[in-house]
């Protein structure tokens, strides 16, 4: 088991509402888990419990079968490849040299990054199919152009599990489905995947699993065929909506009925 999330709570005070209130779920080598929820029902929150960058009031984490909160940050890098709705770089990085970056975890203390490192670095872009950014400053980049260079960063990492937040926010129809296409690859590779997503037809196209964090904090997790229903989804987003089967594409989609005059 990759990850293992057992009864998490958490709070940004501690008086105060309870963002994750025993939440809990689980991922497995190579499988893609599509997260979905109401905006502030603590998603990207527990991505950051997971990625280490938070700390949890209560529950456990374990990774890899090691506690989360006794391992290092240089442990967790290893293991774990984070890519956020927005990144703002502090200093200015040509593309490449920032991809090259995500080799740090797996590299000695003050060691210098190999030739193979920067291929590794040149294969992450090239599989974006971005590569001709690598020259580029990342500051000059357009907010999809950086999505998709952390997305490459993350790939170079070569970590176990990837947590993926919103990670087609800010792309293009097209670069939406190179981004899912490409995640798909990754699970394929035996990368484990989290992906949090507003979209259920991205959960419904990526299949494997999916959970559903509720207005409550808990989390309910299952085969995405069971969890993605127009019960829960209507619940989730307010509004009437549909899951119809499209023989055309071979597969379900998420319909809303249009707006009307």
């Amino acid at each position: 088991m990759i990850y293992e999330v057992n009864d998490l709570t958490f709070s940004y005070d501690p008086k105060g509402r309870k963002v994750l209130d025993g939440a809990g779920l689980t991922l497995k080598e190579g499988e893609i888990l599509s997260i979905l929820g109401p905006n502030g029902a603590g998603k990207t929150t527990l991505l950051n419990c997971m990625a280490g960058l938070l700390k949890p009031v209560s529950g456990s984490i374990r990774l890899c079968g090691q506690r989360l909160d006794q391992m290092s940050e240089r442990q967790i890098a290893r293991l774990v490849g984070y890519v956020p709705q927005v990144h703002t770089p502090a200093f200015d990085y040509r593309v490449l040299d920032f991809v090259l970056m995500g080799r740090t975890p797996q590299m000695g203390m003050f060691a210098r990054p190999k030739k193979e490192d920067e291929e590794l670095a040149l294969q992450a872009l090239e599989s974006m199919g971005i590569a001709d950014l690598a020259g580029r400053s990342y500051r000059d980049l357009s907010g999809g152009e950086r999505q998709q260079v952390l997305i490459a960063r993350a790939i170079a990492q070569k970590p176990k599990a990837v947590l993926f937040d919103e990670p087609t926010a800010h792309l293009d129809y097209g670069n939406q489905h190179r981004v899912l296409e490409r995640i798909r690859q990754m699970a394929g590779q035996g990368f484990s995947v989290i992906i949090t997503t507003h979209n259920p037809d991205h959960a419904l196209l990526l299949g494997d699993r999916a959970a559903i964090v509720g207005r409550d904090g808990r989390i309910i997790q299952g085969e995405s065929s069971q969890i993605i229903t127009e019960d829960n989804l209507r619940q989730i987003y307010g509004v009437d909506l549909y899951l119809l089967w499209i023989d055309q594409l071979g597969r379900t989609a998420c319909l809303v009925p249009g707006l009307e005059k």
